[in-house]
């Protein structure tokens, strides 16, 4: 018990801080007028969390009710939640290694390039792992990878292969356009990847 009241004080000092955070890593990812709120309950019996019962609750819009994040957030909105509680964690914890799965699920245009800029930024501190369909993230990458699947006899394998820069535009270009990719797309993948 007493040390559940610790952490129950502890989590109650990092509350507003934490929620301010994610305000503004919320409007740079253009939900200006989003908001998280923690919500931090006694629980009537000590449990292996401690004495509180939290919840993350979600006003995606200005005026919006505070509601479960589960029950009112979009594929787009948990992507970018996902994205702030992980990195804001990642900075107050040693995680060698981050990975995002498809993290730009609902997702696109100057929205994707900013978390793209996040994920690059994070990289500085940690190993990043992102799986993507999104060329304005997979353009932020130290390194391109890509995964393929080959059918070998009556059997798939899953490859993955390092691209170099010339592959790594076409890459780009495919996911902007479809393969093959337009030349319109593949000047746009050189732009994006500044080469």
């Amino acid at each position: 018990n007493a040390l559940g009241a610790k952490l129950s004080k502890k989590r109650k000092s990092v509350v507003k801080g934490f929620e301010k955070k994610v305000a503004g890593m919320l409007m740079q990812l253009g939900m200006e007028h989003a908001r998280l709120k923690v919500d931090i309950q006694p629980m009537p019996e000590l449990s292996v969390t401690g004495i509180d019962d939290v919840n993350f609750l979600f006003a995606p819009n200005k005026g919006s009710t505070f509601m479960p994040i589960k029950g009112v957030a979009s594929g787009g909105e948990l992507s970018r939640l996902t994205l702030i509680t992980k990195s804001l964690v990642a900075s107050a914890i040693p995680l060698p290694t981050l990975i995002f799965d498809e993290i730009d699920t609902g997702i696109s245009g100057e929205v994707a390039l900013k978390m793209g800029d996040i994920l690059k930024e994070l990289s500085d501190q940690h190993q990043v792992v992102s799986i993507t369909h999104s060329a304005q993230i997979a353009v932020k990458a130290h390194t391109h990878y890509f995964v393929y699947k080959e059918v070998k006899g009556n059997r798939t394998v899953t490859r993955v292969k390092c691209l170099t820069d010339k592959e790594r535009v076409k890459a780009v270009a495919t996911m902007l356009s479809g393969n093959p990719p337009s030349k319109s797309a593949i000047a746009n993948a050189k732009e994006l990847l500044q080469l």
